[in-house]
């Protein structure tokens, strides 16, 4: 769960043993002893792992205790990102069983609920609410932007395409008769990571003029090198812009 998180940048965020309220029983199937025992299990796995946790009672859902991975939101919110439950209630609702080692029908089935990355759309929700919109080059769903100054580039966008697609990378080429600067405010408002800029100059030369998310510009970048950094920084999925030094 670690792995996962941080990957997508995420650092704060710890994990809740979730329990029933003993003085709340009607909320719950089951009783008191099945109730102990399951929730000492996930407590007694918590503390093999020597992983931090905290417990909060009445939490649990209504057929079992679960482990929660709770995030603290953009917003200073804290949210339930996703959870592994122990359904123990599942056996006897769905007469599940097992044949054992002695191929005979055993009852004693628990039912793992496990979610870990929660459901795309809540988790796509969180992600773009903590990183503002302005996602890594890795997550962005538009990591590179090609924009043409006038048609006489609209070949050389059309390589550039190419190129970019061969390695892997999710890119879009504008090469309308719009303005310059009518591109520019336009895409800059679906924040692709980076923005390629194809005059004259780099049509004849092989190269791009590179305009990162944040602003920062970097002219003359020849075609191949920038293909090949962009690949590196989407192949180690780094956090930060890197193919322009920060003015």
């Amino acid at each position: 769960v670690n792995d996962y998180y941080r990957t997508f940048g995420f650092e704060n965020f710890h994990l809740r043993l979730s329990l029933w309220d003993p003085e709340n029983t009607e909320k719950y199937i089951g009783d008191a002893k099945i109730w102990e025992s399951t929730q000492e299990h996930l407590r007694s796995i918590l503390v093999d792992m020597g992983v931090p946790f905290v417990e909060e009672v009445g939490e649990a859902a209504f057929y079992g205790p679960k482990i929660d991975i709770q995030f603290t939101t953009a917003l200073g919110r804290e949210e339930s990102m996703s959870t592994i439950q122990l359904d123990f209630a599942a056996k006897d609702r769905f007469e599940l069983s097992y044949k054992d080692e002695n191929g005979e029908e055993n009852g004693e089935v628990f039912v793992i609920h496990r979610a870990p990355l929660s459901t795309h759309e809540r988790f796509v929700a969180f992600l773009t609410e903590h990183w503002i919109g302005n996602f890594p080059t890795w997550l962005s769903p538009i990591q590179v932007q090609v924009i043409t100054i006038s048609e006489k580039q609209i070949e050389y966008a059309a390589e550039v395409k190419t190129a970019l697609e061969s390695a892997g990378v999710r890119v879009k080429v504008d090469d309308s008769d719009a303005t310059i600067g009518k591109k520019i405010r336009m895409h800059r408002k679906m924040r692709p990571a980076y923005m390629l800029i194809l005059g004259e100059d780099e049509a004849a030369n092989q190269t791009v003029s590179i305009r990162a998310r944040n602003g920062d510009q970097c002219n003359g970048v020849p075609l191949d090198q920038f293909v090949s950094e962009l690949f590196a920084e989407i192949t180690n999925r780094e956090r930060d812009l890197g193919l322009v030094p920060s003015s």
